[in-house]
């Protein structure tokens, strides 16, 4: 069997295959479809090829892949430490080409061109929203400057702040600079709604979306970054193994007799899916449910930025629960996310009902009765977790204080509801 590694460029592959136990170099291949489509074909049905993760690696993946018995996408961070200390092109290729005869290959999974639409479109909304902050701190950076006080107004984009900006006295150049400003800040929130727009009618159309928006503080755009960053959840054979690829984990540093050490989050893997995360477990936080239990008593050991992170992983867990079994969360309020999937439908154009509102938004009265049972949920996990903390000798713990002690189960699981407390 042979085995074709290629070292990609933008305009060209170096070509290096291992063969007998033998490594030689087979030249180079420009990446271009034609010449790689050409070179494909000479290729033999048992070879396999491999290629590192880079920008244009998957489209070259695609044109090879239906030559040969096996395409593999390799992970550039874990391929770099097994290179040696002079790096050529020549010299990459060999080294891909004898990992991967060897099989130490670290493969990348590929996705489907489903996944890869909503990566590239969550990709490309965080660029705009990112571009668009910093077209708002120039205006504010101008306004400091030139010692403007801070407008009356919530926000200074909106209405009535733009009203308060135009009457603010800045020098010519400055005034150009915060009309040109405001004019970027208006084309990016047009970009932004079209994104959202398609986002939304992904959501609409995805039930494994719409289940991911039963969760306590996850909106559309987390729904879509989860889902992108997991594609399928099968290939993840637990929780842990998400937690890990997110960045969610803890680092662990161990050597000799001593015990293993736990430092911050790695941050691994998509990062703006892990952004979305912390939003998200900032507003469950807040919200009636086991999850703000689960955030207070992190809090009180180990304060609120270290409990936020905590909540974080904990909706990643309990998304994978949710996405290999099937189901919905199992403390979800069903006024919030007929309300959610409401804003999403009139997103994509969907006709407003004047003075309609039961059938369409929940009332007041779904929203008093969700809430109730969500504290009844909240009040059987604290319950739950007092009957977890082990029995302190002398006077008991400290009011309001977890114990220091190791629990003896997991919080907060995707399971049944538990029986309403009275």
């Amino acid at each position: 069997m042979r085995f074709i590694a290629l070292d990609v460029h933008r305009d060209f592959c170096e070509v290096a295959i291992a063969e007998g136990g033998r490594v030689r170099r087979a030249g180079r291949v420009e990446t271009t479809p034609a010449t790689l489509e050409l070179f494909a074909q000479s290729l033999a049905r048992d070879g396999q090829v491999v290629l590192e993760a880079t920008g244009n690696a998957l489209a070259i993946a695609r044109i090879i892949e239906a030559h040969v018995g096996r395409v593999v996408l390799a992970n550039p961070k874990a391929v770099k430490n097994a290179t040696q200390s002079a790096k050529t092109d020549k010299r990459d290729a060999r080294t891909l080409a004898k990992l991967l005869a060897a099989g130490f290959l670290p493969e990348v999974w590929t996705p489907d061109e489903r996944t890869r639409v909503l990566r590239r479109r969550i990709s490309r909304r965080a660029q705009l929203v990112r571009q668009r902050t910093r077209e708002k701190n120039q205006v504010h950076a101008i306004l400091i400057r030139n010692l403007k006080g801070r407008s009356p107004a919530a926000d200074l984009f909106g209405v009535a702040g733009r009203r308060w900006l135009a009457a603010q006295q800045l020098p010519v150049d400055e005034r150009e600079m915060v009309e040109a400003c405001l004019r970027g800040i208006d084309f990016l929130d047009a970009e932004v709604v079209a994104i959202d727009r398609a986002l939304a009618k992904l959501v609409l159309g995805s039930l494994e979306l719409r289940r991911l928006l039963t969760l306590p503080g996850v909106n559309f755009v987390t729904a879509c970054a989860l889902l992108a960053a997991i594609g399928d959840a099968r290939r993840f054979p637990s929780s842990r193994q998400l937690v890990s690829y997110l960045g969610l984990d803890p680092r662990v540093r161990q050597s000799g007799s001593e015990p293993a050490r736990h430092g911050r989050i790695s941050k691994q893997g998509p990062g703006e899916t892990r952004h979305v995360l912390v939003e998200a477990a900032w507003h469950a936080a807040r919200t009636t449910g086991p999850l703000r239990a689960f955030h207070e008593r992190i809090a009180v050991r180990r304060g609120r930025n270290i409990a936020t992170v905590a909540v974080a992983r904990k909706l990643a867990v309990i998304a994978w629960h949710m996405l290999s079994r099937g189901e919905d969360y199992a403390f979800a309020r069903p006024s919030l996310t007929r309300e959610k999937i409401r804003k999403l439908e009139l997103a994509t154009g969907a006709e407003r009902q004047q003075g309609r509102r039961t059938g369409v938004w929940a009332t007041k009265e779904q929203h008093r009765l969700d809430k109730e049972l969500a504290a009844q949920a909240e009040i059987a996990y604290r319950r739950l977790v007092q009957d977890w903390q082990p029995a302190l000798k002398g006077t008991g713990a400290a009011p309001g204080r977890a114990s220091c002690g190791p629990s003896s189960g997991q919080a907060a699981r995707q399971e049944t509801a538990p029986t309403p407390a009275l």
